[in-house]
């Protein structure tokens, strides 16, 4: 029986990862930060990255599911013996490099370090690892872009966008996500490598929001109003305290293509995500305050 060592075992990505190494036969140790219930075949470590200390020093596997520096810290200095290595980063890596904002540039920095030790500390050990990059994650309730605008819509009954905002988006399902580390573990040609994982359909902005208020019901009503009223609005409803995670380089990018090539990752593991299907459970969380 093979053995996985899993962090952000609670997530989004790591909870139906979970599920599909269970259904495999795998032994699971996994990582939270509150406590949690073994279960035949599960056990659980409560702990902090990069902190964390009584880790199991032999695994075939590990999987990171949370942010990649904290978990790039701890593997660098933990003296665990595992040959596959398997991480989420993000395509932000890419994305916000050359924002103008500089929490976000510091956001690419950050990833950029990340796979840097990743990689180096498992050349060193003789292990394989894998990044993989997803971009604008949905499906759990908990990601902080589709499910805060459906919280958004929700409130106010209505939501806004500026015109022409139609740049492409590629949104990918968390349980897809959870299948590509999962193939990723027995694909040789994924060794060394960083993919970068959208959905299965390019759509754009406004649509896609179009289609997550079409689910909530009532769908609220979408609103396009010119760029120059949006961001006075917006920065009306920042100093009032009644919105976040909306920032100027954000809206910059609504009318940019950020998409990417998906060829590598269905040659080499046979990446296949669905297509964007959303369904109002999706938006259902009490992670995000209204």
């Amino acid at each position: 029986m093979r053995h996985a060592l899993v962090f952000g075992a609670t997530g989004q990505i790591g909870d139906p990862l979970i599920d599909r190494l269970h259904e495999a036969g795998w032994r699971i140790t996994a990582v939270s930060r509150k406590p949690q219930r073994d279960r035949p075949g599960l056990h659980w470590l409560q702990g902090d990255l990069p902190t964390l200390q009584d880790a199991p020093r032999d695994v075939d596997a590990i999987f990171s599911c949370g942010p990649l520096d904290l978990f790039s810290q701890w593997y660098d200095a933990a003296g665990i013996d595992c040959p596959r290595v398997i991480a989420f980063g993000s395509t932000s890596i890419d994305v916000k490099r050359g924002s103008a904002d500089p929490k976000e540039r510091d956001v690419a920095e950050r990833l950029r370090e990340g796979e840097r030790r990743v990689f180096d500390r498992a050349a060193a050990r003789n292990a394989q690892a894998t990044i993989l990059r997803p971009t604008l994650v949905y499906g759990a309730g908990r990601d902080a872009t589709l499910t805060r605008i459906a919280a958004l819509a929700r409130r106010w009954h209505r939501f806004v966008l500026p015109r022409h905002a139609n740049g492409l988006r590629q949104p990918v399902h968390v349980c897809d996500l959870a299948d590509a580390a999962f193939a990723c573990c027995d694909a040789p040609a994924t060794a060394g490598e960083a993919y970068s994982l959208g959905g299965g359909e390019r759509v754009p902005y406004r649509e896609m929001v179009a289609r997550v208020l079409a689910v909530l019901d009532p769908p609220p009503r979408l609103y396009e109003v010119p760029g120059l009223a949006f961001s006075a609005a917006l920065l009306g409803a920042r100093a009032m305290g009644k919105i976040g995670g909306f920032g100027d380089a954000a809206v910059v990018r609504m009318r940019s293509d950020l998409v990417f090539d998906l060829a590598p990752a269905q040659r080499d593991f046979g990446y296949a995500p669905r297509p964007f299907r959303p369904t109002a459970r999706m938006f259902d969380s009490a992670m995000l305050e209204e």
